[in-house]
């Protein structure tokens, strides 16, 4: 027979003040919805739980020492007398809250707006992925806190928390969030001087990544004929055909809308909001690169994709299709991987001989200055020569006699 529960201990002060931070955030009840928060840096916020209308809300009070016990217990009593009247209390927080700084001046409040005002012009995935990685590795560190008292060695303390689980690329990439959020809010006087400045050389460096490819005629015609005879969905495999032909990067390949295409000129013209440099790129179509599309063309009917997900033909192949299918080919992580395909091209059409200002424009990498800017369309004539050429390379190679 269990015993009785045992009584939780009543929040007091002595209890709030001796509360330490953990490796994670978590939460110690006080009474009837409201609780005190405590993150990972040490920060102690007063929110409290409630429902309207059938919905769960929170709604956050202030910050402790500056908001005491008593006077967190005395707001719960003013949203729940607002709730007896069939009011919201998130319609009128400025009435619940009594911080000692301005909320909209927090780090997670200013990265919000500012991820909100520059939505337009990028990916929603990528705005997405953005918010998902600040909210998981920032925010519970510094996120409440003012962002103009956010010191470099407080937040050299955050991001080392995801550098320590061996996350280097994770940790350069939300150094650079965190800058870009610091300017706008120097921008537009919320903040001072950017903390992230001054942590130049303060996180491990992250090793160049090189991506495997085959470039040996031998193992490249064992890659290519083995793409030809993947038996998955037809989608994908045709897709890891086009892979070598046209050299694009992953993401740009299965995001390909008909739309984009010009069959009459045969090329592909990839907007600007597709591409890793957001500048527009065009794509000649050799001979074999037509013939797989016009192959796509039973698989996409109703779509706009030349990819359709076999789920949803209103969304495109998912960035997994192509890997999980050089897997199932017997092809391990160190030989091939979707980028890869990049590698080859770039290795071998360096080794027959052509120009690496064309190569490099294909690859859509761009060099600086206004012109390369701005001519996307630079040795588009070569190009198309080396594309061909390229692709009636392949088809030597996987006959044996590349």
């Amino acid at each position: 027979m269990a015993g009785p529960k045992k009584a939780k201990k009543p929040l007091t002060e002595a209890r709030l003040k001796a509360l330490k931070s953990k490796d994670k955030p978590f939460k110690v009840t006080a009474s009837q919805g409201l609780y005190v928060y405590v993150t990972p840096a040490g920060r102690k916020i007063w929110r409290v739980n409630y429902r309207f209308q059938g919905k769960q809300q929170t709604l956050t009070f202030g910050h402790y020492p500056e908001l005491g016990l008593d006077e967190a217990k005395g707001l719960l009593a003013e949203v729940k007398k607002a709730l007896r009247s069939g009011l919201n209390p998130a319609n009128n927080k400025s009435s619940f809250q009594r911080p000692q700084i301005s909320v909209d001046n927090s780090f997670e409040a200013v990265a919000n707006e500012f991820l909100e005002i520059h939505r337009h012009g990028h990916r929603e995935s990528y705005v997405q992925s953005i918010k998902e990685s600040l909210t998981n590795h920032i925010f519970p560190y510094i996120g409440a806190r003012p962002i103009d008292k956010i010191d470099p060695p407080e937040l050299l303390a955050a991001l080392r928390r995801t550098e320590s689980q061996g996350k280097l690329n994770t940790t350069s990439k939300l150094k650079i969030f965190v800058g870009l959020v610091f300017r706008y809010a120097i921008a537009t006087g919320k903040a001072q001087r950017d903390a992230s400045a001054d942590l130049k050389g303060a996180l491990k460096l992250i090793t160049p990544k090189h991506y495997p490819n085959l470039t040996k005629s031998a193992d490249l015609r064992r890659l290519l004929l083995a793409i030809d005879s993947f038996s998955g969905y037809p989608v994908v495999k045709i897709a890891l055909q086009l892979s070598p032909l046209l050299f694009v990067r992953p993401g740009e390949l299965r995001q390909a809308e008909w739309a984009e295409l010009d069959l009459v000129k045969s090329e592909w013209r990839i907007p600007a909001e597709k591409m890793k440099m957001k500048r527009p790129h065009i794509v000649p179509l050799s001979r074999q690169s037509l013939a797989l599309i016009e192959r796509l063309r039973p698989y996409s009917q109703n779509s706009r994709f030349l990819f359709p997900s076999p789920r949803d033909k209103n969304k495109p192949i998912n960035p997994g299709h192509l890997l999980y299918a050089l897997r199932s080919m017997g092809f391990k992580a160190d030989e091939i991987v979707p980028h890869g395909f990049r590698s080859i091209a770039s290795t071998l059409l360096n080794e027959q001989g052509y120009n690496r200002d064309w190569i490099e424009r294909q690859l859509a990498h761009v060099p600086g200055g206004v012109r390369a800017a701005y001519n996307y369309a630079e040795y588009l004539k070569e190009r198309r020569r080396m594309i061909q050429d390229w692709a009636d390379y392949l088809d030597k190679v996987k006959a044996g006699d590349g």
